[in-house]
């Protein structure tokens, strides 16, 4: 059989995170060993039964068996607009500032390709969600990245930034609460950052995916859409999925600048054809009526944080008490690397963690822990560690 070459971007591909975390893990699970993954940031909870519902109601009706609108259902439209609205006081047009995603995942793969030309550059701020990086360069952009570190309370320096590459970059990624470190983001940095990008011209794509997993009413992430100038040169990208546990359902909306929804629009309307409809009846269900179930969850993780973290101060490890997100950012132990501590804890413990390095240089010297399984298996994954 053939074997034919791959095209020219794939080469610039570093390997996939977690589909090498996932061969080493099946590698010592075969082995017999139990493992606790603690890797990927996959909700174990499951979808409320109201959604759950609602999907079944509306897989029923033939219309949904159809191809759907390419910009998503405008009653899924209006129930995001009417969730900003009461979660942000953020008033958005269903029309024109706002497009259904099959999940946010998709629409920052794809937005890249309506505003990138070849040779354009966009600042990455890392370590980061590698979808930013690699989707600048398929659209044939370069990268220019602004570290994230612990002395900035992981937020960029955005003074940091050359003036030359403020007007050269064509938009920047920022992702807050952040994965991996589990930072937040305030007012004074969101005001800091428009008025750099209105200066600049610079699009801002915030990935917002972890607004709703917060532990504190008083440590409500924001939207960047909150402030002054905000939909002047922002497109936020949210989602579902961890909100009400639905990360296979894939849906997500992007909202923000019209031009800049628009233009991701016409991305989509050449590379998919939209998102279930019945998928979106269920979102519909789930903006409207879910908040009760987000709470509960928000409970849930929180216990589970709690339970991390003096475990992990108990046997010395240093790591932040994260206000939102369900990642824990912790520094590995003194004499290890990053992918050294994480592949010696999952060879002799069965446990997996993820190397910091894995999302940027950065991230060197950390490992991140997602709270998505219960507190007995994160208590027995900690007791495992603090063994070696």
């Amino acid at each position: 059989m053939s074997d034919f070459p791959f095209a020219d971007r794939l080469s610039t591909l570093p390997p996939y995170l977690f589909a090498a975390i996932d061969k080493a893990k099946a590698a010592v699970k075969a082995r017999g060993v139990d493992i606790i993954s603690l890797g990927i940031g996959d909700p174990d909870l499951p979808t409320p039964d109201f959604i759950i519902e609602a999907l079944h109601e509306a897989a029923k009706k033939p219309v949904n068996h159809q191809y759907p609108s390419y910009i998503g259902m405008l009653e899924f439209r209006q129930a995001v607009a009417d969730w900003y609205k009461e979660r942000f006081t953020v008033g958005l047009d269903p029309e024109s500032e706002i497009v259904t995603l099959i999940g946010s995942k998709e629409g920052i793969a794809h937005f890249p390709l309506a505003f990138i030309n070849p040779g354009d550059m966009a600042l990455v701020c890392t370590p980061n969600y590698p979808v930013y990086n690699v989707a600048t360069n398929f659209a044939g952009g370069e990268v220019e990245y602004v570290p994230l570190v612990d002395g900035n309370d992981f937020l960029p320096d955005l003074d940091a930034i050359s003036e030359e590459s403020w007007k050269r970059a064509k938009m920047i990624f920022i992702n807050y609460p952040n994965n991996p470190t589990a930072a937040t983001a305030g007012p004074e940095f969101y005001a800091k950052l428009i008025a750099k990008a209105r200066e600049s011209d610079t699009i801002v794509l915030h990935d917002a995916a972890y607004t709703e997993i917060y532990y504190d009413a008083a440590d409500k992430p924001a939207s960047i859409l909150e402030f002054e100038g905000g939909k002047d040169v922002a497109i936020e990208f949210h989602s579902l999925s961890k909100t009400y546990n639905m990360t296979g359902w894939r849906i997500g909306m992007a909202v923000g600048n019209p031009s800049l929804v628009k233009g991701l629009g016409k991305i989509k309307e050449n590379c998919d054809s939209g998102a279930f409809q019945a998928v979106q009846e269920a979102g519909v269900a789930a903006l409207k009526k879910g908040e009760p179930f987000a709470e509960q969850f928000r409970a849930i993780y929180k216990d589970r944080r709690d339970t991390v973290i003096a475990a992990l101060q108990k046997i010395g490890i240093e790591c932040r008490v994260p206000k939102a997100s369900f990642y824990i950012w912790a520094k590995v132990p003194h004499g290890f690397s990053s992918t050294d501590f994480c592949t010696n804890v999952l060879e002799k413990t069965g446990v997996v963690i993820t190397p910091g390095n894995g999302f940027g240089k950065p991230g060197e010297g950390y490992f991140r822990i997602s709270l998505t399984v219960p507190s007995d298996r994160l208590e027995e994954a900690v007791s495992r560690i603090s063994k070696l």
